[in-house]
């Protein structure tokens, strides 16, 4: 156990030096590859804000915390999870997991944007060709995550990114890794989270699409194809902080609290904040909060602002752990985002 928890605290005071190093980079926010990475899914913890990253469990922490994923009360699990993204997009998400023993907990996971039909444009049919294209973003990850102890569980992901439209297409790969540690300094039901998220190497486009004719000007190879070089763009890393706490207020009523740091390499540091009451672990009210101190009227943070969500349980009245959640996501110059998630336990 010692061993365990110096092993902890080594990977904690690591990730805290490392914040240096990914200091705030809303100067080059929109220049990272595969930013579907940064899309949260799932609706039970979106509800809250993102401030889970100590109090995330089941299949929802492969994307907040993958050390989360081992905790659960089945042995097998499965959601698919649907949102309502911006500018007529979607995201969607399906998972499952399962318990080894003493191995530890295996996830499967996809989760595929859907950008829609664009209208095929060329320099001299600006306004469009009459081609229709349809982009493919996916990820498709594998989760270990394992319980150490009755404090300690860790997680790590492993991602497959692919980004494909007619003629290129990029692939790359990804690796998250999370701590929890709960009943923090001795103090019952108060947790600690870290994440580290989206760490791999720079992504660059390639495919027959990149294929130019051209002349030499000098020589005597006439025309021929060139290869034009698309320039590599890395990878959107976060480190995420978090800590909460649960209060059983009676045997019928639960309130847990949480706050978390996000500090993005691409894009304005955050702090979220969440809470989640619970009635018998039947119905779940549930409310975040998210604010970027850096953003201004200028070069806003568009999905700065509150967060809400309900979700209800089933396993009362089932043989089988059935949720199903709602998170409703206000955003500044489009719709607001709806998710809907479906959660399976056995």
């Amino acid at each position: 156990m010692k061993y365990i928890k110096r092993l902890f605290f080594i990977f904690l005071m690591l990730v805290c030096i490392s914040f240096d190093a990914f200091g705030s980079g809303q100067n080059r926010a929109g220049t990272a590859a595969a930013p579907q990475l940064r899309i949260p899914v799932g609706s039970r913890y979106l509800a809250m804000g993102g401030a889970d990253v100590a109090l995330v469990s089941g299949l929802e922490a492969i994307f907040w915390n993958p050390a989360g994923v081992s905790i659960s009360e089945t042995d097998a699990n499965a959601i698919f999870s649907y949102r309502q993204y911006i500018a007529d997009m979607s995201m969607n998400f399906v998972a499952i997991s399962g318990k080894f023993g003493e191995f530890g907990t295996i996830g499967l996971s996809f989760r595929s944007l859907n950008i829609g039909d664009i209208n095929v444009t060329t320099m001299d049919q600006p306004d469009g060709n009459g081609q229709i294209i349809n982009p493919s973003f996916f990820i498709a990850g594998l989760t270990y995550s394992k319980q150490l102890s009755d404090r300690i569980s860790i997680g790590v992901n492993f991602n497959l990114i692919n980004e494909s439209w007619p003629g290129v297409s990029a692939t790359g790969f990804s690796l998250d890794a999370g701590v929890q540690y709960r009943n923090l300094f001795s103090v019952p039901n108060l947790s600690l989270g870290v994440t580290v998220k989206n760490l791999g190497a720079p992504m660059e486009y390639g495919g027959t699409a990149l294929f130019v004719q051209g002349e030499e000007q000098t020589g005597t190879r006439g025309t021929t194809f060139y290869e034009v070089s698309a320039q590599s763009a890395e990878l959107p890393s976060e480190i995420s902080l978090g800590v909460s706490y649960t209060r059983n207020i009676d045997d019928e009523n639960l309130l847990t609290v949480a706050g978390t740091f996000v500090n993005n390499n691409y894009t304005y540091d955050n702090y979220k904040a969440g809470l989640e009451y619970s009635y018998k672990n039947i119905l779940y009210v549930r409310g975040g909060y998210l604010f970027a101190p850096e953003s201004t009227d200028d070069t806003p943070n568009i999905f700065e602002d509150y967060t809400v969500g309900a979700g209800l349980n089933f396993k009362e009245f089932t043989n089988i752990d059935v949720s199903v959640d709602y998170a409703y996501i206000p955003v500044k110059f489009f719709d607001a985002n709806n998710v809907f998630s479906i959660s399976l336990g056995l």
